[in-house]
């Protein structure tokens, strides 16, 4: 597993030269208003939405873990509950310009998560789940049991 870091940002590519030159990685894929990163060290994948209306306080677009499989997706979704927690159903979605299996879950401070398998990392356009392929589809607001997170 590695932690997701979705962030706001307001000029996309100064955000991707600064964060390729602070940890020394090529974007690992770009789509208009948006751009990823697969961090190995420390194991991060870093989202970027292009937000022009982005204010300082409202850089966090949302936080996730990103499972190696289904296996490590559901075993999460099993460990939650039986702690008292109510994760959302594993739904397989498009979103972020991919095919995932996803579920989230929502804190007592009101902040949501993210844990998602990716299936297809760049599925054609035409059959994308979201409909959507070029659009900003987690850049909003959060809804879990949905087809997307926008």
């Amino acid at each position: 597993m590695r932690l997701q870091l979705a962030l706001n940002v307001p000029d996309l590519a100064a955000a991707i030269t600064f964060y390729s030159d602070m940890f020394g990685v090529s974007v690992h894929k770009q789509r208009p208003g948006y751009a990823n990163f697969e961090i190995t060290e420390p194991p991060l994948k870093l989202v970027l939405f292009e937000n022009t209306d982005a204010q300082a306080k409202h850089h966090l677009n949302h936080i996730g873990v990103e499972c190696e499989d289904r296996s490590a997706l559901e075993t999460a979704a099993i460990h939650m509950t039986a702690n008292g927690l109510t994760p959302g159903n594993i739904l397989k979605t498009g979103c972020c310009h991919a095919t995932q299996d996803k579920m989230w879950i929502t804190g007592p401070d009101d902040l949501s998560w993210e844990w998602y398998h990716v299936l297809d990392d760049n599925p054609d356009p035409e059959f994308a789940l979201d409909k959507a392929p070029t659009t900003k589809c987690c850049g909003t607001e959060i809804k879990p049991d949905t087809t997307c997170c926008a």
